[in-house]
């Protein structure tokens, strides 16, 4: 069987619209199923540069699927091997939930894997 793996990662800015408006990350953290193969989530790890909690959220298909709370100054590490499959045209986003006002960058590494 072949898979391929796939990451969405990177480090970046965000300000804070209030934790229940979550906004997307950065563009480049959206990614959509190629047709004919499905999808995995193996992980997530999160890192916060602020000190308030904040909350990166797994979109999939624009609803929420995963919700990652991530203490101040702290970081996060979340198997999610074999939770459940994202079939083909999937497409899935990372957002990010803080204080209203609250600034800092948001360190995200997400894995997948196409079967």
């Amino acid at each position: 069987m072949h898979t391929t793996p796939r990451f969405l990662q990177g480090s970046y800015h965000f300000e804070g619209q209030g934790l229940c408006k979550p906004i997307p990350i950065d563009p480049a953290l959206t990614y959509t199923i190629p047709a004919g193969v499905t999808g995995q989530a193996l992980y997530f790890r999160g890192g916060n540069s602020t000190d308030e909690m904040i909350t990166v959220l797994l979109m999939r298909d624009g609803k929420p699927m995963r919700y990652f709370p991530i203490g101040a100054r702290d970081g996060v590490h979340i198997s999610l091997r074999v939770v459940e499959d994202l079939i083909s045209a999937t497409q899935i986003e990372l957002h990010v939930a803080a204080p209203e006002g609250c600034a800092g960058i948001v360190v995200v590494d997400l894995g997948l894997l196409e079967v």
